[in-house]
């Protein structure tokens, strides 16, 4: 038994949802491997979707969700995410009625890994005012800014402009200022 086949085995929490997407993913000709822990369906290596497991609810996330037709099945996971879309099960009943829309977007995905379809994020970065004025009055700090991954820059963006207080924005854009020199994003250790 591979570590797949153990993973839908000693399953408690959505089972038979699990199992009966897996078999519509299988059957669609994906490959399958445990990555970061959940069951990650592959073709033309490359990742194309994966199951998650939550307390309420069930999804299957697309690695390429953002480039897939929206037929009101897909959502993004949370009000940042840019790429991957999700959808959304709550009982077998689910599978089965949304069964001709994993069957789509599954068929968009396997065609955009073969075209070698990469994701354009959108790299747009609205600075909040109390970090951009930290960088404008600091041209170290500007040019350590300017060298971290735009996954870095976005979340202290995300970060800072996420304090409802001037004073908060100013504070959390104060203390990010050795981080950022450091060349660490808010997320780093």
């Amino acid at each position: 038994m591979n570590e797949v086949d153990r993973y839908f085995q000693d399953a408690t929490r959505w089972r038979d949802e699990s199992e009966a997407l897996r078999a519509i993913l299988l059957d669609a000709g994906l490959g399958e491997a445990l990555k970061w822990g959940k069951p990650t369906y592959t073709h033309a290596s490359g990742n194309i979707c994966q199951i998650q497991k939550m307390k309420e609810v069930m999804t299957l996330l697309f690695f390429k969700g953002a480039l897939l037709d929206d037929d009101g099945t897909l959502e993004f996971p949370g009000e940042n995410s840019r790429i991957g879309k999700r959808m959304r099960f709550q009982s077998s009943d689910d599978v089965v009625s949304q069964e001709a829309s994993v069957r789509k977007h599954v068929a968009k995905a396997k065609q955009l890994e073969e075209d070698g379809t990469e994701v354009e994020p959108d790299r747009a970065l609205e600075l909040p005012e109390e970090l951009a004025a930290l960088l404008a009055d600091d041209e170290d700090l500007n040019t350590a800014f300017d060298a971290l991954t735009p996954g870095r820059q976005r979340s202290w963006a995300l970060y800072i402009s996420g304090a409802k207080k001037t004073e908060t924005r100013q504070t959390r854009a104060q203390s990010a200022a050795p981080k950022i020199l450091a060349g660490k994003g808010f997320m780093d250790g």
